[in-house]
């Protein structure tokens, strides 16, 4: 217990001496001539718009490549449906062609004699 009281007065010392340090001399708006301020303000302009301009082609190139994703899972669910499909009428046919083939191999075997 006594480690953490000391922890936390020791916090408040640091942060108490952070608090009292002088803030760093801001420059004078008076000083800096206005074309160096138009300059600036256009250089700042012109990359916060080719950083917006990157972040749009960024979400569409994004946008573009889920789009393909999705058709693609489509895709392949109907893919996989069709030969779901497929497989099921070809069960089918063979079960079918197998149960004609035993009905017909039934009505061609004589019935078995009566045991005495």
């Amino acid at each position: 217990m006594k480690k953490v009281i000391a922890t936390l007065i020791a916090g408040l010392f640091a942060t108490a001496a952070f608090a009292q340090t002088p803030a760093a001399p801001a420059t004078p708006a008076a000083s800096v001539p206005a074309k160096v301020e138009a300059a600036h303000t256009k250089a700042v302009v012109k990359a916060d718009a080719k950083e917006a301009q990157t972040a749009v082609k960024a979400d569409a190139k994004e946008a573009k490549a889920v789009v393909a994703a999705k058709t693609e899972v489509a895709s392949a669910k109907t893919e996989a449906a069709a030969t779901k499909a497929k497989a099921h009428h070809a069960a089918k046919k063979t079960k079918a062609k197998a149960d004609a083939k035993l009905a017909s191999a039934t009505a061609a075997a004589p019935a078995p004699a009566p045991a005495k």
